[in-house]
């Protein structure tokens, strides 16, 4: 790890390091200090990060190998999401604004918004949801009794401590 001269800062630097090192290793399956490239959005966001997909574009193009091999070394990542984690990069969206959006979509300003609904605006908008992004989220915001997102509860359960 990379050791610099006695300011409080070096601790802060080794601890990132160590949290960033213990995700990866979740990753790595071989143990070879790499992981499929496929793994570094979890990794990503398992660190309190939550990049766009453009941003995680960004992100791989800066720790892929120049030959692209569908891997990720450790040596590559550690710097640079040392990096992110100092400068506090791809921040959560803070909870008035996720409640705001929500409440943009809720025409009838009842305080949910149904399944097919969400499904139109995140598949069809902006940015679309994968299948897979939209049925994790459903699994988690929908009521299965009413089939709608009651999207206050939901952004409870969103909400990271970024303590």
């Amino acid at each position: 790890m990379a050791e610099k001269e006695g300011n409080g800062e070096d601790g802060a630097v080794a601890e990132i390091e160590k949290k960033i090192i213990e995700a990866f290793e979740v990753f790595d399956h071989e143990c070879n200090k790499t992981v499929d490239v496929r793994e570094i959005g979890s990794i990503v966001r398992s660190l309190g990060c939550f990049p766009t997909e453009a941003e995680l574009h960004e992100l791989l193009a800066k720790v892929e190998e120049e030959e692209l091999t569908g891997y990720i070394h450790l040596e590559k990542f550690l710097p640079v999401m040392t990096k992110v984690l100092l400068n506090r990069s791809y921040r959560p969206i803070p909870e008035d604004v996720l409640l705001h959006a929500f409440e943009a979509l809720d025409e009838n300003k009842c305080g949910y918004i149904t399944k097919e609904e969400l499904v139109k605006y995140l598949t069809e908008e902006g940015e679309p949801f994968t299948q897979e992004e939209m049925e994790d989220m459903l699994s988690t915001a929908l009521d299965p009794e009413t089939n709608t997102v009651r999207y206050r509860d939901y952004i409870s359960m969103m909400i990271v401590d970024e303590t």
